[in-house]
């Protein structure tokens, strides 16, 4: 399975570009609009890397950790997402007046 590898490496690049990106800028909106696209990028990882590791160890342990960080990295994503569209709008309002 080298998708969950991949996609694991991928994510983190992402939210690390994201991070960097942070503190490049200076306005406090567009700051906080790019962390809740890291936050995205965290949970998919997060995510990615409980499902891999319960694929590549199959036990019962691996099974509720697997789980508990899916569960954890689908609550990051959503809250992301959540703030990502707030803040989109706030961008968009901001740019139109």
């Amino acid at each position: 399975m080298i998708i969950f590898p991949l996609t694991i490496v991928l994510s983190i690049t992402i939210y690390l570009y994201f991070k960097v990106q942070i503190i490049r800028t200076k306005d406090p909106l567009h700051q906080e609009h790019t962390n809740a696209k890291a936050r995205i990028a965290l949970g998919l990882f997060i995510t990615t890397f409980g499902a891999n590791q319960y694929v590549f160890y199959q036990t019962k342990l691996a099974l509720f950790i697997g789980i508990l960080f899916i569960v954890l990295g689908i609550m990051q994503m959503v809250h992301g997402y959540r703030k990502t569209k707030f803040y989109g709008k706030q961008l968009k309002e901001r740019v139109e007046a």
